[in-house]
């Protein structure tokens, strides 16, 4: 008799999402090729993972941002309000470069979403920016500085009714929401609904429904790209995304500068705001992994990095709840999957405090023989080869790079040859090379 999820362990939970990720249900392969390349592919990643054996070689994949769609000849623009031409472009990537994992197809977004909503989180191809570069965030402060006991107290209702408004132009009149718990009883309960009757709420419910039959639209198209690739044997290494809370408040709230003057001058509510947004960040996650039977979640690192915080700032406001959303995730099974972005080889002897084979860390700018010693001894690590010198550097400096990662970190297990930050350009035998050479030497015999 199989055991219930609730009775497993986090062991037997990960291994449970592992064996769902690498037979899906309701995949039809292409051909038996197709699904024995597939499988041995995810049982690689796995076995790297893990850290429990050397897999047949070292694992590869090859992250990018819109490389994919200057690569295939079309522009940012293109393959946002597109999602045939996106998708024809992030297939021909995948299939022309192999690698063991890849991402999915999701990352330029749906263009028209955004313009539906009047998104001002972020400028995109067309909107704020040329239609032939990548989006852009816009850096502000979309909650005050007086504003953290609100989103302490009902972080949803803030989120409703004062975050959303902010970043949504389309939805600026929800200022007005009426807050639901408020709704006990018969006498006064017509009250809450008059703002639903007014024309700004009722053109924001008309934006919102315009929004999303986009995402749906959308989301078929991911839908079907990603199953068509894994049919092709070819795995999608995530299957969503959280963050670290600090992060949260940080990029999505208060901005860097806000947040950084939160430090100093309220430290505690910043802590506390934290503590809130932590068991939120862990559910978001463990969501996106159980319903899709893929265990991988990516959290991008961005306040954390090496020059942004000092060590001791790092240990009392980063680390802590970063920590316990990983090991919330680990718990059930779920493979966090953070990408150091920047340096962090300031951080190695802290988060390596970790439970062993259960993370995987991409690695932008490390020393990676010192991570290998330090965080690679409980984590699998991949990446750090350098964005910048696969568009600029010639072959030969990229396969010396390559050649070098693999003799710093693949000794043992538990390294993935990678790119360490996402790319939009670089050319095209450079990449090749990172792929060939590490498919050529990076075997373990």
């Amino acid at each position: 008799m199989e055991k219930k999820w609730e009775e497993m362990t986090s062991d037997e939970r990960q291994e449970a999402l592992f064996q769902k990720w690498i037979s899906p249900e309701g995949v039809t392969f292409a051909s038996p090729e197709a699904e024995k390349s597939y499988k041995e592919k995810a049982t690689r990643i796995k076995d790297a993972i893990q850290m429990k054996k050397q897999p047949d070689r070292v694992p590869i994949f090859v992250l990018p941002s819109f490389y994919p769609v200057y690569y295939s000849g079309i522009t940012p623009q293109d393959a946002m309000y597109d999602y045939d031409k996106n998708n024809a472009a992030f297939k021909k990537f995948v299939i022309d470069f192999a690698p063991d994992g890849n991402l999915g197809a999701a990352v330029p977004g749906p263009g028209k979403f955004f313009e539906i909503m009047d998104y001002k989180l972020y400028s995109w191809p067309g909107h704020g920016v040329s239609p032939n570069v990548s989006y852009q965030a816009n850096e502000g402060e979309y909650m005050m500085a007086d504003e953290y006991d609100d989103l302490i107290e009902d972080p949803s209702n803030f989120f409703y009714k004062t975050y959303l408004p902010r970043v949504f132009g389309a939805l600026e009149f929800w200022q007005q929401l009426p807050t639901v718990t408020g709704i006990v009883e018969m006498y006064g309960v017509a009250g809450n609904f008059v703002p639903f009757g007014l024309p700004p709420m009722q053109a924001a419910l008309k934006a919102l429904m315009q929004a999303g039959e986009e995402a749906l639209k959308w989301g078929g198209a991911m839908g079907a790209w990603g199953g068509e690739m894994m049919a092709a044997g070819y795995p999608t290494i995530v299957a969503g995304f959280t963050k670290a809370p600090f992060d949260v408040i940080g990029d999505t709230l208060r901005g860097t500068r806000g947040l950084m003057v939160d430090m100093y001058r309220q430290p505690d509510k910043v802590i506390k705001a934290m503590d809130v947004l932590t068991p939120i960040m862990i559910k978001m996650g463990v969501g996106a992994a159980l319903s899709s039977g893929n265990p991988f979640i990516f959290m991008p690192l961005h306040k954390g990095a090496d020059g942004f915080l000092n060590e001791e700032q790092y240990k009392k406001f980063y680390w802590p709840t970063f920590k316990k959303v990983m090991m919330g995730l680990i718990e059930q099974g779920v493979v966090p999957f953070p990408a150091a972005e920047g340096g962090y080889n300031t951080r190695l002897e802290i988060v390596r405090d970790l439970p062993k084979g259960k993370t995987l860390w991409l690695c932008d700018k490390m020393d990676m023989a010192k991570a290998k010693k330090t965080l690679g001894q409980v984590a699998c690590i991949a990446g750090n080869m350098s964005s910048a010198l696969l568009n600029l550097g010639t072959k030969q400096q990229v396969i010396d790079s390559t050649k070098k990662l693999l003799d710093d970190c693949a000794k043992g297990g538990g390294y993935i040859m990678s790119n360490g930050s996402f790319f939009d350009e670089a050319q095209a035998e450079n990449v090749h090379a990172m792929v060939d050479f590490t498919r050529e030497y990076g075997v373990y015999k």
